[in-house]
């Protein structure tokens, strides 16, 4: 199956990583996320400290999810394996699936991550939307800065609450827009250039309209923690690698710099969100 999901700033990361560069390497070689930085003023910007971040946030997610020895884990959206990494290294006697639509990046991800002592982990190329598990067969789900690129968040919701067992937890990380923002970013989501750099991206769900759809899937709200401003020397980073690299794609500059100036402004918030299937 090949992935039906355009996302050119991955096929950016993936030529220069597979070119060997360094600081590409060191930044997003593991985790392909914004970063967390407890002081936001402390921050140096520097691919070293920016790859601590994305861990931090990392930690920060599956955390919210309450994970622990003897799970079994799903994260969709894995990504380049960078939490499975992180859940492999932490934890025992887990079983970890990382299922992302693409191909390349499973194969990148289980090329550089190898289980831990009494750890399983599991690479599955699917759709987020059409989980190819059984039900009751997670004790966790994890969505890491990536269900902005799912066909629904409601088909995700319903398939990670068919697919976590009674008392299981899902958490996530997400771009949420304020209600003053929400109109702009509905129309932006429906846009040509919406499928820019970063792939089609729907920013248009609300705080309020996670609560709704938890309420309407069957989950309750158990964890919600505002960290946008500790995730804004990511901008800084990302400006000053972009200007390494001599990067000059118009949509990836005006993407970056509307998000940036958003959540600025406070009218784009970053919420990990954690919700838990009834038991």
């Amino acid at each position: 199956m090949s992935s039906p999901v355009k996302l050119p700033y991955f096929d950016a990361l993936l030529n220069l990583l597979d070119r060997g560069h360094p600081a590409v390497d060191q930044a997003f070689g593991r985790h392909v996320h914004w970063g967390y930085w407890p002081d936001p003023k402390q921050a140096d910007v520097s691919p070293e400290d920016f790859a601590l971040a994305a861990e931090r946030l990392t930690e920060l997610v599956y955390t919210a999810a309450e994970v622990d020895d003897g799970q079994r884990i799903l994260d969709a959206g894995c990504g380049f394996g960078g939490t499975v990494a992180s859940l492999n290294g932490r934890f025992r006697d887990i079983d970890v699936s990382g299922l992302n639509i693409d191909r390349r990046q499973l194969r990148r991800a289980s090329e550089r991550v190898s289980a831990g002592s009494g750890n399983v982990l599991n690479w599955i190329q699917a759709d987020a939307c059409v989980l190819p598990f059984a039900d009751r067969s997670f004790d966790t789900v994890l969505a890491v800065e990536c269900i902005f690129h799912f066909p629904s968040r409601k088909r995700f919701f319903e398939e990670a609450y068919r697919v976590l067992k009674p008392g299981g937890r899902m958490a996530l990380s997400d771009f949420v827009p304020t209600p003053l923002l929400r109109p702009a970013m509905t129309v932006a989501s429906r846009w040509p250039a919406s499928a820019g750099f970063y792939g089609r991206c729907k920013f248009h769900s609300t705080l309020r309209d996670y609560r709704r759809l938890a309420e309407e899937t069957g989950f309750i709200v158990r964890h919600g923690q505002d960290i946008t401003s500790n995730t804004l020397p990511t901008y800084d980073f990302v400006r000053k690698l972009a200007k390494d690299m001599s990067v000059k794609t118009v949509s990836a500059i005006i993407e970056t710099l509307f998000a940036e100036w958003a959540s600025r402004l406070g009218l784009l918030r970053y919420l990990v969100l954690a919700f838990e299937k009834p038991g």
